[in-house]
């Protein structure tokens, strides 16, 4: 096909016309492109120019995908009628940008609402000791799975499981990346299509729309139910059992909930005796799982895994981010057998913690076999605080604040579903004179940010939940907030 032939006057009307057009960028929509004498923001490589001398360490691809974005906002902006910015200008806020994608995503805050273990605030603080030793050991490579004496591959970091075995009196342990996926190892005992066994009254949701049910089927098990929801005997597990149809007798301590009332549980050791009789295996997931009895502390006493081990339970599944105070996992301890069946599961590696978590999860474990835990983790710090300490500390503070702030006697809880019901005496600081919700939003908006929690139409702050140590910067937080607030 020939090309078409166009005279030497058309070509030349044709390019006049064209060179004439207002440049338009290509990634623009041109219904919207302002007018040819609109100012213009800097070229790409000019504001590049600018940049680097401000982030010599980036790479240069993180530097112009940075500033593309920056100048499609500024053109943005432009349509708009802004005025643009110079390079020098634009170049400041894109390495504003870049160190932004450099820093933490989420920010640290004081957490004064006297909920000890807050879901929506991290649950369990880590120990100092933890948190620094984790943050050492991520930055070298590490003794993970190779065996120091041999040089070969080894089990994968045994500490926190000899620590577990140690503190719990297991045979063996196996730690995951959180509690739902050590229940659901366990559940997998059972294999594809046999049946787990579990009363009526247990079958819970564990937090975040995660049922036991759910787990159950999931796990590619079938669920048996026994009992009613407020009463189930031991002899309501029998039958399944003796029938073959069940493999697992699951138990779920209600460690988010209570139930009152007409209600009856059945002996553990009694459901344990009656499982072992017909060859099926008992699992009891705590949830929480203490290592120390919180009776010592004036509340409720919560099963330790010890204890259930001893009445006949071949795996106890618990949290290592709730009562026990460390990173989140999900710890498995119980007879060797049925750790190594779990060992052995496809689904064991997909749900196991990276290097770091193990290595936080051994030392804090560590902390209660050197008889540290109430003085160096958080949460047994807070809960084991003396009251006379929290008035002392309280008084501290509301002389430093002023007229607007009171000492107020408080309840705290240990949240996190764990105790339910259950909670502390403590003391801590009203403030009055001022909206209790724009305080509030005040206290979230400030350096540091402070989350409290409404009581009697004030803003309270409940220094059981607040390390000592930043007593003064919350002191500093709610001055700058009353100066603020109506």
């Amino acid at each position: 096909m020939g090309l078409p032939v166009f005279n030497t006057g058309d070509a030349a009307r044709r390019v006049a016309w064209w060179v004439r057009l207002p440049r338009v960028p290509a990634t623009e929509d041109r219904a919207t492109s302002k007018a040819a004498d609109s100012p213009h923001p800097p070229s790409v490589e000019a504001v590049l120019v600018a940049l680097r001398s401000r982030a010599p360490n980036a790479e240069p691809a993180a530097l112009a995908a940075v500033v593309r974005s920056l100048l499609e906002d500024e053109r943005a902006s432009a349509r708009a009628g802004a005025a643009t910015r110079d390079a020098a200008a634009l170049a400041h806020e894109a390495a504003i940008r870049l160190a932004g994608f450099a820093s933490a995503a989420v920010e640290p805050v004081i957490n004064a609402t006297g909920v000890i273990i807050h879901t929506n605030l991290g649950r369990a603080p880590w120990p100092a000791a933890v948190a620094d030793g984790a943050a050492a050991l991520a930055r070298e490579s590490l003794l993970l799975e190779l065996d120091r004496a041999t040089g070969r591959r080894g089990a994968r970091a045994r500490v926190a499981e000899d620590h577990l075995v140690a503190l719990t009196g297991a045979e063996d342990a196996y730690v995951t990346n959180n509690t739902a996926a050590a229940l659901v190892l366990a559940v997998g005992l059972a294999g594809r299509g046999g049946g787990v066994v579990v009363s009526r009254g247990e079958l819970v949701e564990i937090g975040g729309g995660v049922r036991i049910p759910d787990i159950i089927r999931r796990s590619g098990a079938r669920l048996i139910e026994v009992g009613t929801t407020n009463r189930t005997r031991a002899s309501d597990f029998e039958a399944p059992l003796v029938e073959g149809r069940a493999r697992v007798v699951l138990r779920v301590h209600p460690s988010n909930f209570t139930m009152a009332g007409f209600t009856e549980s059945p002996d553990p050791e009694t459901v344990a005796e009656i499982a072992h009789a017909h060859g099926a295996i008992v699992i009891d997931d705590l949830g929480s799982g203490a290592l120390l009895d919180t009776a010592t502390y004036g509340l409720a006493h919560e099963p330790m895994p010890r204890e259930r081990l001893a009445a006949g339970a071949d795996i106890v599944t618990f949290s290592g981010d709730k009562l026990v105070g460390g990173p989140q996992a999900g710890f498995l301890v119980g007879r060797a057998a049925a750790i190594a069946r779990i060992r052995r599961d496809p689904l064991a590696r997909a749900m196991r913690p990276d290097k770091v978590t193990m290595a936080a999860v051994a030392l804090t474990l560590g902390l209660y076999r050197a008889g540290r835990a109430t003085s160096d983790i958080p949460v047994w710090r807070m809960i084991a605080a003396p009251l006379p300490g929290l008035a002392v500390r309280a008084r501290a503070l509301t002389e430093r604040i002023g007229a607007a702030a009171e000492v107020v006697d408080l309840r705290s809880t240990v949240g996190g579903g764990s105790l339910p019901g259950e909670t502390l005496p403590s003391v801590g600081v009203a403030l009055a004179g001022r909206s209790a919700t724009r305080l509030l939003a005040a206290l979230r908006a400030g350096d540091p940010i402070v989350i409290g929690r409404v009581q009697d139409d004030r803003v309270v702050l409940d220094l059981r939940t607040v390390e000592p140590a930043r007593d003064g910067d919350l002191a500093m937080a709610v001055e700058r907030a009353l100066v603020g607030t109506p």
